[in-house]
């Protein structure tokens, strides 16, 4: 697994519909559905006629961690929900990539959310270390 500041991301041998199969299923079994699923590939062909590579944007939420956000601060709406990409490499490989909610919420500038966020981001590591067995 890749860490970056605002990032886990995972490499698997995984097509690109395992992939996405694969990361809704890690994703659900700890308590988040994915709301939307983001074509960008078409969305750039459609929009602006650009080739691009297979590439999807999951939503994903969790509802008991989005409610105790939304309860603390309304406008946390805006950084919702959290984000997944998933992508198909040049050698065809599939990346999975899962945004930090640390790196997410930390413009906030709110310390009474850290066990809120800590919360997430152990669950979403716990997602991205499962995704790496793939």
């Amino acid at each position: 697994m890749e860490k970056t500041n605002y990032a886990y991301s995972v490499k698997t041998s995984l097509s690109f519909e395992e992939a996405i199969a694969r990361a809704t299923e890690e994703l659900k079994k700890d308590g988040f559905g994915v709301l939307t699923e983001i074509d960008v590939k078409n969305t750039l062909k459609q929009k602006i006629d650009l080739e691009f590579r297979r590439y999807t944007i999951l939503g994903a939420c969790n509802p008991h961690l989005a409610s105790k956000a939304l309860q603390a601060e309304t406008e946390i709406g805006l950084l919702l929900p959290c984000n997944v990409i998933v992508y198909e490499n040049d050698d065809k490989t599939t990346t999975i990539s899962i945004l930090s909610p640390k790196a997410q919420f930390g413009v906030t500038g709110r310390d009474d959310m850290g066990e809120l966020v800590d919360m997430a981001e152990g669950i979403l590591l716990g997602v991205a270390q499962r995704l790496e067995t793939a």
